[in-house]
């Protein structure tokens, strides 16, 4: 059973989506870090100063905490247009031109039977 793990743990895949889990939490980190101290900071100042608050989590109304949804929804926005960017030049790096080989026209099949019957003939 353990060897069974071990081939299960360092196959390809399984490495791979380790790696990625890794690389998407610290990308998450730097999303987030743009998201709240300069896309938030940027785009929503003005709102968040008409409603009186420093911080985009702060803001709420009636007790409802709308502020951090807003945050989230822009943060999911921005990783969603990164990722699409992403896996857009991926698939135009993997696409080439489709090269179309065309065989040199040769001797019709008239022609070979043709020179076979000559060279038939010519033999001693």
């Amino acid at each position: 059973m353990l060897r069974e793990f071990k081939e299960f743990i360092t196959k390809g895949n399984v490495i791979e989506l380790a790696v990625a889990v890794l690389i998407a939490g610290a990308f998450g980190g730097i999303i987030t870090s743009l998201i709240n101290d300069i896309i938030t900071p940027l785009i929503l100042a003005p709102a968040m100063e008409a409603a009186g608050v420093s911080e985009i989590a702060a803001l709420s109304y009636n007790g409802i905490k709308y502020g951090s949804f807003l945050s989230a929804i822009i943060t999911f926005l921005v990783i969603a247009f990164v990722l699409f960017l992403i896996v857009r030049s991926m698939n135009r790096m993997k696409k080439k031109p489709e090269v179309i080989i065309v065989a040199p026209a040769g001797p019709t099949q008239e022609e070979l039977l043709t020179q076979i019957r000559d060279l038939l003939r010519n033999r001693p």
